[in-house]
């Protein structure tokens, strides 16, 4: 049972969310429900719900994670496509948000620049700049919760390539699309083999005079349908939610089962996704090198394409791939190191994110200044030293809201087990027998360039990072709240 707002500080949020895409949203739904009675404020830098899905506005935006695993756990995805573009999954987090009646409790254009905890007061006094005026406030809260993502919104991973200020065409970037760009029937090349590129290349080459995807080194990419078959039959037979859920966990052990296999026998999967990419594309593309990776399968991402669209664009003509090192800008295109120089009237630098925890606030306890790399994550979620404090961080193999839906029903677990207690305060502390790894175990070029932003995990639970639902539903949902790592303290007490 949530306890009753403290009398003597009537101004004291109970939890400031911040961040109101599809995590933040989550986390509120979860508030409202397990928790009734805190009062809870949303800050959202943007003047929108929605987050990565309002912010991103390429061509062809989607995502590569099937919906019924993205989707909340407890509003059914109904939309027929499984693989989603970004209107049709920025209307689903709008339409979560208006119906539970969250999108009232959150404040637009509100950034958090940096939030310091008091033990003596046993709150947060959180700095927030308004997105118009700049003008500056505080606001207090008993518990902060960050969903804010892990990426910035300013700025993306921006290489420079040498002569780049000759090239007379159009420079554009996925994350601050000009929404003016003409490209219809314009040479068109696309630096870049991740998510975002084998998205774009598709969409584009329908109205483009050619599309070439750059790629320095290859990515492996899975087709799967845009619908799922099971699914379709599941909802013609059951009710909405009921067959929600049962292709919800279809989907998460199939990805499992793929994953683990994945790691015990990369050569295996290696050899098949790389025989699947060369059936889709025929004789139009060499499969070696272009759709061959020197990596094993999931040391980085695998991307899905749905309908293998991407494939059905180079097999047309419509677009294609080099496999190559930039040398550099020409007037008219780009030098490639082989001598070959493509022509292009627009070039899309989709070279990925640029990490950036928590939003970019800075953390300070007690006086102390936090430095997230320097820190251990408490079941990914928590830091240590740090008081009640979370941050939904996703997963690298499945979907992003497998784990901020945990991670959400654990900060609720944990408020209602400190007002069953009689406690106000919760901080994990780290063990001095736990040896330090790193965060995540990719070698993706915006995780190894991220080594001195991410926090660190441990060696052993609770301070590991699962890339497992399963094990961490076990641990996060049922697990002991007082697992002797947790310590628990009164006002004014930091234990």
């Amino acid at each position: 049972m949530a306890s009753a707002p403290d009398p003597s500080t009537p101004d004291v949020l109970d939890v400031l969310i911040v961040g109101a895409g599809l995590s933040g949203i989550g986390a509120a739904f979860h508030l409202q429900q397990r928790c009734p009675g805190k009062r809870y404020v949303i800050l959202e830098a943007r003047g929108a719900v929605g987050g990565t899905w309002d912010l991103f506005r390429y061509p062809g935006i989607r995502s590569d994670s099937d919906m019924y695993t993205l989707g909340y756990a407890f509003k059914p995805w109904l939309d027929p496509k499984a693989i989603a573009d970004g209107p049709a999954i920025l209307k689903y987090v709008r339409e979560t948000a208006d119906e539970a009646g969250i999108t009232k409790h959150i404040r637009f254009g509100k950034k958090v620049v940096a939030a310091a905890w008091s033990s003596s007061d046993s709150f947060w006094t959180v700095e927030v700049e308004d997105a118009q005026s700049r003008a500056c406030e505080t606001i207090r809260a008993r518990f902060l919760y960050s969903c804010s993502g892990y990426y910035s919104y300013d700025e993306g991973y921006r290489p420079t390539f040498e002569g780049e200020q000759q090239f007379r065409g159009c420079i554009a970037l996925p994350q601050f699309w000009p929404e003016e760009l003409d490209y219809a029937g314009k040479r068109v090349v696309i630096i870049g083999s991740g998510a975002t590129a084998v998205t774009m290349v598709p969409a584009m080459a329908r109205t483009a005079g050619h599309v070439t995807m750059l790629q320095r080194s290859p990515t492996y990419i899975v087709t799967r349908p845009s619908e799922d078959r099971i699914a379709r039959w599941l909802r013609r037979h059951l009710p909405a939610t009921g067959a929600y859920r049962l292709t919800r966990w279809k989907n998460v052990l199939i990805g499992m089962f793929f994953f683990r296999l994945a790691r015990r026998r990369p050569e295996l999967v290696k050899k098949r996704i790389v025989g699947m990419a060369a059936l889709q594309i025929g004789d139009s593309v060499p499969v070696d090198p272009h759709f061959t990776p020197s990596y094993n399968p999931w040391d980085q991402r695998v991307c899905v394409v749905p309908d293998g669209d991407l494939f059905k664009a180079l097999r047309s003509g419509a677009a294609s791939v080099v496999t190559d090192i930039i040398d550099g800008f020409t007037p008219t295109g780009i030098r490639l190191r082989s001598g070959q120089e493509l022509q292009a009237d627009i070039v899309v630098i989709a070279t990925g994110l640029k990490v950036k925890l928590l939003g970019g606030m800075t953390l300070v306890v007690d006086g102390r200044p936090v430095h997230a790399n320097e820190e251990m994550a408490y079941k990914g979620m928590m830091l240590s030293g740090v008081p009640n404090f979370a941050m939904a961080f996703g997963y690298t193999n499945a979907s992003w809201t497998l784990k901020a839906d945990l991670t959400a029903a654990y900060v609720c677990r944990l408020l209602r087990f400190l007002d069953s207690k009689g406690k106000v305060i919760a901080v994990p502390r780290k063990e001095a027998d736990v040896q330090p790894e790193p965060f995540l175990s990719f070698t993706s070029g915006y995780v190894r360039r991220a080594k001195d932003v991410l926090p660190q995990q441990g060696s052993r639970a609770p301070w590991q990072v699962y890339q497992n639902y399963l094990q961490d539903l076990f641990t996060i949902r049922f697990g002991r709240i007082a697992d002797g790592v947790m310590r628990f303290g009164a006002k004014g007490t930091l234990p």
